[in-house]
């Protein structure tokens, strides 16, 4: 779609005071009263490393903060008072935020976006309701983004709001819930294959514990490991060729997830012999609650070979609980992806804005000023990373502090030449004392904050 395209609008659009879709205006656009918005650095077309802006992005937006959430938190009632929350049933509520939802997508120009279940259609009756429900959302899908060239980067089941996954999904003690969350899983990864999705994402919100008096860890962590067998067998089953990505949380809802980070997702894997089906969905916020940077869990994913996409938001490094809220630090963005661009860059997976708008911020226009202004802010802290990658600075700096191990000895030692009885006998014979060097911390940070 190009900037001058009409927008294709439902029946009740539109929904967003915005005419058209944002345009790119460049890093001397001054924003004002005639035009409040216009991209600074998001100029899909720009090659970056060989790829245009758009591919090493592949921004999504996301259905269930964007179009079903209503404002609440733990202590307060509603703020949004969204119209599509509010007209007929619940089917024609569902029919409504796909309106909303592409109308939004288009006046960003995001060329994805993801869904749980439970966002885009209601729970019916019975699971065979529910599943039909979300057929039926999901023909709507494929006649609008056959229309606006939106692609889908993920879709998800939801198996952490209803009361039946009070005790998890996979890791219930009660087998039923464990067959009804495989049938659920089963329904969505086969809508995801029919919308040509990217990936299928499995969120474990509820598989932890929150006591060990009632918990039998052995048992649970088996559970989890044949659910994921499960799923990786029916993708293969049914020939989709997308990702199956895990997402690590540490905690919360529950006291400790079994997903807490890349760390002991791997080991979780590996366990259960699906370190090549299955790789990582890496959220800002939950590294931060497992006491982790961003470009930790990312450098990690890719070392062990699970890196498959982000959901891009920030944490408030005040408080100790899922904020979700929209990037806004330039600096932390660029070094996430100056490791996704090392790495070889985002692949199938994409940059999905997992965040909410703020209480107060009760405007249908904020969506649209959150996610471009987050959108700009990745383009710009790409376009820093990229200056990073070609400059190559801080990888000499860390190719010159391990160049020992690229010498004779050290390819020795890793190639199991040398054994603890050579290496002490070479130590003596050379009266080897070897002296510390510096880390040059600070100045590899002053090297990252000049790019920026």
């Amino acid at each position: 779609m190009t900037a001058s395209s009409p927008i294709v609008l439902g029946p009740h659009g539109p929904y967003f005071n915005f005419a058209r879709p944002l345009r790119f205006a460049g890093e001397s656009f001054t924003p004002g009263d005639a035009e409040p918005f216009a991209y600074r650095w998001y100029d899909k077309d720009r090659v970056v490393l060989g790829h245009r802006m758009e591919d090493q992005l592949r921004f999504a937006a996301c259905y269930w903060h964007s179009f079903v959430g209503n404002g609440t938190d733990p202590f307060g009632d509603a703020t949004f008072a969204r119209p599509w929350h509010a007209v007929g049933d619940a089917m024609q509520q569902a029919h409504h935020k796909a309106d909303v939802a592409f109308e939004m997508f288009q006046v960003l120009g995001v060329p994805f976006f993801t869904f749980h279940d439970r966002d885009v259609a209601p729970e019916g009756r019975t699971l065979a309701e529910s599943n039909a429900n979300v057929h039926r959302i999901a023909e709507v899908f494929e006649g609008k983004m056959a229309q606006t060239g939106v692609k889908l980067l993920w879709g998800t089941a939801n198996l952490f709001s209803h009361p039946r996954y009070m005790a998890g999904a996979a890791t219930n003690p009660d087998p039923d819930v464990f067959a009804y969350a495989a049938a659920q899983v089963r329904n969505v990864l086969e809508v995801t294959h029919r919308l040509g999705g990217a990936n299928y994402v499995l969120w474990g919100g509820r598989e932890g514990y929150e006591t060990l008096l009632n918990t039998d860890l052995k048992r649970e962590l088996a559970q989890m490991g044949r659910f994921l067998s499960m799923v990786v067998e029916h993708k293969h089953k049914i020939g989709f060729k997308g990702q199956i990505l895990i997402e690590p949380k540490p905690a919360e809802p529950t006291k400790h997830q079994y997903d807490f980070d890349v760390a002991a997702v791997h080991g979780f894997l590996r366990a259960h012999g699906l370190e090549r089906e299955v790789k990582v969905n890496i959220e800002q916020n939950h590294a931060l609650l497992a006491g982790h940077t961003y470009e930790h869990e990312i450098a990690l994913a890719q070392s062990l070979g699970i890196f498959g996409s982000l959901d891009m938001n920030r944490g408030d490094e005040m408080l100790g609980w899922d904020t979700d809220q929209f990037p806004h630090n330039v600096q932390q963005v660029a070094l996430a992806l100056y490791h996704v661009l090392r790495g070889g860059g985002i692949g199938a997976g994409g940059l999905n804005f997992d965040a909410k708008l703020r209480r107060q911020s009760i405007d249908p226009d904020d969506l649209v000023w959150a996610h471009a202004s987050a959108m700009d802010l990745c383009a710009r802290a790409l376009l820093i990373a990229e200056k990073m990658v070609v400059d190559g600075a801080l990888q000499r700096h860390v190719d010159a502090r391990y160049a020992g191990w690229d010498g004779e000895q050290g390819r020795a030692i890793l190639d199991g030449r040398l054994s603890l009885e050579d290496l002490a006998r070479d130590v003596e014979r050379r009266g080897l004392d070897p002296q510390p060097h510096s880390g040059r911390q600070e100045r590899l940070e002053h090297l990252v904050a000049s790019y920026v």
